[in-house]
């Protein structure tokens, strides 16, 4: 890179943080009328909006840069509406999916684009470019030009030292903010916005900055799907182990009530079993017994009979 390009790059560098931190003015302003006290706006923690500073120098570019003096006042208001809508739709659609909040929403205002510009600030967006391109970029350039080339070079370095810095420190801030969307249980956003704000202004300083600095905080969608996404799956896993402890404990009631009809039916059998030979050896003893006594009961009539022979016997001798 040449010195040239070099010192055309610092410059613009420079122009970027002149109008991050007049942006922040306004946004200041613009605030304290509406809610009557100071917030530090903007996505950073130091004095400045860096969404204006990209747009300004983008716009310098492609306008300033390219067609400069020779644009029009309607062609510069074109190329600045189209350019700063671009640009705050890409910047509201990248915070949404990093932090999964959406911190400005244009829904409710008229001719917007999934509430992430309106028309009316589109058109605000291309009076300033003309502002910028027309009014201050000449006098700001020729002021600039007159510094010493080590003074632009050493200012520039620390702009991006500052919001390199800066930028670490509240991407680790807003971190923390989407922890807490994350972490909320609800499944209606507005509760999920209520609750994400509540939880911001009780926090520290610098993060409770962030939920003044948004006052309109919103959840996306997209979060509370996602939270009840979660929540169904952890139910649905929450069934699915239910159902494998229920199937297990029947598997193994089964189990038991198989080996207990098992045990009774061994029993029964043996039982069985011992009664059969109990009662046989019962009634062989029983027989047994019978027939010893039919044979003592036979003897004895024998012995009977044969007496009674004999007493007959007698009696027929002495007649």
């Amino acid at each position: 890179m040449d010195n040239t390009m070099l010192k055309m790059v610092s410059e613009l560098i420079i122009q970027f943080f002149m109008y991050s931190f007049a942006g922040w003015c306004m946004e200041v302003i613009l605030k304290y009328r509406q809610y009557h006290r100071f917030i530090n706006r903007g996505f950073l923690i130091g004095p400045y909006c860096p969404i204006y500073g990209s747009g300004a120098v983008v716009i310098t570019v492609f306008i300033g840069g390219s067609i400069g003096s020779f644009a029009g006042f309607g062609e510069t208001f074109l190329a600045s509406f189209i350019i700063c809508g671009v640009l705050e739709y890409f910047v509201s659609w990248y915070m949404e999916k990093l932090f999964h909040a959406r911190w400005w929403d244009y829904s409710q205002k008229p001719m917007n684009l999934h509430g992430r510009i309106w028309i009316g600030n589109l058109i605000l967006f291309g009076l300033g470019g003309i502002i910028i391109v027309k009014l201050l970029n000449p006098p700001f350039f020729t002021w600039i030009n007159k510094w010493p080339r080590w003074l632009v070079y050493s200012a520039a370095i620390l702009v991006v030292l500052i919001m390199v810095s800066d930028y670490v420190a509240s991407h680790i801030l807003f971190n923390m903010v989407r922890k807490e969307i994350d972490g909320v249980d609800a499944d209606n956003s507005e509760e999920v916005s209520t609750k994400i704000r509540a939880l911001l202004r009780s926090k520290p300083a610098l993060l409770r900055r962030i939920g003044d600095s948004y006052p309109t905080l919103t959840v996306s969608p997209e979060v509370v799907l996602a939270i009840l996404k979660k929540h169904q799956e952890k139910l649905a896993e929450n069934v699915r182990i239910a159902q494998e402890q229920l199937a297990e404990t029947v598997k193994n009631s089964k189990e038991q009530i198989t080996e207990s009809m098992k045990n009774s039916k061994e029993q029964l059998t043996e039982t069985v079993k011992n009664s059969t030979e109990q009662l046989t050896e019962s009634v062989k003893n029983t027989q047994e017994q019978l027939t010893e006594s039919f044979r003592s009961m036979k003897e004895q009539i024998q012995d009977t009979v044969e007496d009674k022979k004999e007493d007959f016997g007698k009696k027929q001798k002495h007649f």
